[in-house]
């Protein structure tokens, strides 16, 4: 065996096998001391050490007995006859004898004694003795530096300079995963190919060069004796002599696994919590039905799934309700949204936007919303396929888009399943687990009341709209002397409907009425309320009022009904080319003469209908041919951010440009002034002067 093989590169032996190795430090901390005796016990060697060790200098111990330098009289005894035997056979001696300092105290002395014979048969001894104190300390220091090695918790392994395994204790063993054996003699690389070696040998090699520990590095893997997911925190140290030789490296693993896991499961936590935050706030922004259904799966990609599908029972879309026995039995779907969170043909396996699925028993989609519980796939087979697609084309583009784990939650509002929400992981290698189809659940939960919402909100808006639409008047007929102009808009999708109305009204004399309301107020009963209104407005016009009159009738009928109304009301008699005019309460209308700017009439305001009390005046216009008025509620100037003396500006710089055809002036009004988001109706009535029936 060459020195080379005989002592482990990097830990104490000989660097090449032409140069000897540089000393260890172990002698010097044991500062092991030689002295040499004569036959007679007279001192003939006295090292450094002993110097150190005894206090006695070279000159002052050379010549003279050692029994009488070192020894107290009580134990010179012994100590001759000891050294009797060992001149006398040469037996070898060795054990713990005091010894005098030369400072006067006493020393326990750990001493090896041997005979020596020089050329000319002449007999010596030869002494070599330590501090026992200081041997005691390090054999103590050894013992448990082993024990420490062998019964520590934390990993501990030593290798050489060619960061070659040297020794490894128990803990290294499990923790690794492999027996000693397999480490040691063997490079990290070859022990360790299961992990992520370059990065482990970058991380050795900087430490050995360096000499600067690295501390608390994090590392994930698995190892051979188990298949699960592992963190360790791992630190280098470089390993060096007393004389500052380079021996190795000491590197500390401990299995931080648990530590890890919970500190993943808290992580994951707060995303869920986040996830269920950000849900709240995107999740029913408006109470449309469609727009709800898109929010719940954009907020589900890519946090949850790949591609997110929200499918509601289509009864749901006709305003019926969704939980009778017809439709758990034998659901059918509309498919509302579809999101992805990348490019995915796996969009196109999903039910069209907007159509109704074919039926199928055996779909998971028709499981979950029959049931009303969650079902989940972690790991999708061929064979599941067919249950999670609508059709074998479907099936065949999922599979080709990789997908590996489903899950389908019930879209659960007040009781009744509405929906489900369909969710699907290709990209994402993590499988759905039970704590997502919990955190779903949450999710379709906030959006199943959402959609309900909307979907009853949508139900009664529409049954507000047939009410205002059916108490609307029929197109107006041609009145002499008049030609006229109407819109009726009604508020966006997110507000309820108004009480805003117009009317014309015959009356005798070729007079016509022209009113303009709006009870204040949304929803149905505000609707209900308008159509009273309206219907006392035209009985009492019938009997040929004036203005101010009938003003004073309706107020009684607005207060018995409730609720206030402001409304114009004119009287345009064209025999005498003049209107009559009453305001109560409402927006003054817009005078508009041929070759003039538009203007607002300067009106007596009145009450509205209702307060009680407040007397109604009426105001004589002259309205010549080509003269025309404006009347309007308030949802086409008011705004919520503008105030209403520039919105009415506004309006009267729209009614300044050059003349128009009186339907081109309204469409004109709505698309400069409304806008889609309004939250209030519209009721617009132009009406131009054309002469009497003679002219």
């Amino acid at each position: 065996m060459s020195a080379t093989d005989a002592f482990p590169a990097g830990l104490g032996g000989p660097e090449s096998a032409d140069a000897a190795a540089p000393p260890g430090g172990l002698l010097d901390v044991l500062s092991v001391a030689a002295v040499v005796l004569d036959a007679t016990g007279r001192i003939t060697l006295w090292s450094p050490q002993a110097e150190e060790l005894f206090g006695y200098s070279a000159e002052e111990a050379l010549g003279r007995y050692a029994a009488q330098l070192l020894v107290d009289e009580r134990n010179r005894e012994q100590i001759l006859k000891l050294f009797a035997e060992v001149m006398a056979v040469g037996q070898n001696w060795a054990g713990v004898f005091p010894i005098r300092h030369k400072d006067g105290s006493t020393r326990l002395v750990e001493f090896r004694n041997m005979r020596l014979q020089d050329a000319h048969h002449g007999f010596y001894a030869l002494g070599i003795a330590t501090d026992q104190a200081t041997l005691r300390r390090l054999e103590t220091e050894l013992s448990l530096s082993m024990r420490l090695v062998s019964q520590s918790p934390i990993g501990l392994g030593i290798l050489d300079t060619d960061l070659r395994y040297v020794t490894v204790n128990p803990a290294l063993e499990r923790i690794n995963g492999i027996p000693a054996d397999q480490h040691i003699g063997r490079h990290v690389r070859e022990a360790l190919p299961f992990l992520d070696v370059d990065t482990i040998e970058s991380s050795m090699l900087e430490v050995l060069e360096s000499g600067v520990p690295l501390l608390d590095q994090f590392a994930t893997g698995r190892t051979p004796s188990d298949p699960d997911e592992h963190a360790w925190s791992v630190s280098y140290y470089r390993l060096e002599d007393p004389a500052g030789r380079v021996l190795g490296l000491a590197t500390s693993v401990v299995d931080i696994t648990e530590r890890h896991r919970a500190a993943i499961a808290a992580a994951q936590a707060r995303e869920r919590l986040t996830l269920i935050a950000d849900a709240t706030v995107r999740i029913g922004t408006t109470l449309d039905l469609d727009q709800t259904a898109r929010e719940l799966a954009d907020v589900c990609v890519p946090e949850l799934a790949d591609v997110a599908a929200v499918d509601v029972l289509d009864s749901i879309t006709d305003d019926r309700r969704g939980n009778s026995g017809f439709e758990r039995d034998r659901p059918v779907f509309r498919a509302l949204a579809v999101a992805a969170a990348y490019h995915t043909e796996a969009t196109r396996a999903a039910d069209p936007t907007g159509e109704v699925a074919a039926y199928d028993p055996d779909r998971l989609v028709t499981e979950c919303v029959r049931t009303g519980r969650p079902v989940l796939v972690p790991r999708v087979r061929p064979e599941d396929l067919p249950r999670i697609a609508r059709d074998r084309t479907a099936a065949e583009l999922l599979a080709r888009c990789g997908l590996h784990s489903y899950l389908a939650v019930p879209l659960i509002a007040r009781g009744a399943v509405v929906g489900a929400l369909d969710l699907k992981r290709a990209r994402n290698p993590v499988p759905f687990t039970e704590d997502d189809a919990v955190l779903a659940c949450e999710l379709a939960a906030r959006a199943a009341v959402c959609i309900d919402n909307a979907r009853w909100y949508q139900t009664q808006r529409r049954a507000a709209l047939t009410l205002q639409r059916d108490l609307l008047p029929p197109p107006p007929p041609r009145r002499p002397g008049l030609d006229v102009a109407y819109r009726y808009q009604p508020a966006a999708g997110t507000s309820e409907v108004g009480g805003d109305w117009f009317d014309v009204i015959p009356l005798s004399g070729d007079r016509t009425a022209l009113v303009v309301g709006d009870v204040m107020g949304s929803g149905i009963n505000a609707a209900a309320t308008m159509g009273q209104m309206r219907t006392a407005t035209r009985a009492l016009a019938g009997l040929g009022l004036d203005p101010a009159d009938l003003f004073g009738h309706l107020d009684h009928i607005a207060d018995g009904l409730g609720r206030s109304t402001t409304c114009v009301y004119v009287v345009h008699d064209p025999q005498r080319a003049q209107c009559r005019i009453s305001n109560a309460g409402h927006l003054p209308p817009v005078l508009m003469r041929p070759g003039q700017p538009p203007q607002l009439l300067d009106l007596p305001t009145g009450a509205p209908l209702g307060v009680g009390g407040v007397p109604f005046e009426t105001t004589v216009l002259d309205l010549a041919p080509g003269d025309q008025l404006v009347l309007y509620t308030d949802g086409l100037v008011e705004t919520r951010d503008t105030s209403i003396d520039t919105r009415l500006g506004a309006l009267l710089d729209v009614l300044s440009g050059p003349p128009r055809p009186l339907e081109t002036t309204c469409d004109v009004l709505l698309r400069v002034l409304r806008h889609p988001e309004d939250h209030d109706d519209v009721a617009l009535l132009i009406a131009r002067s054309t002469g009497t029936a003679e002219d």
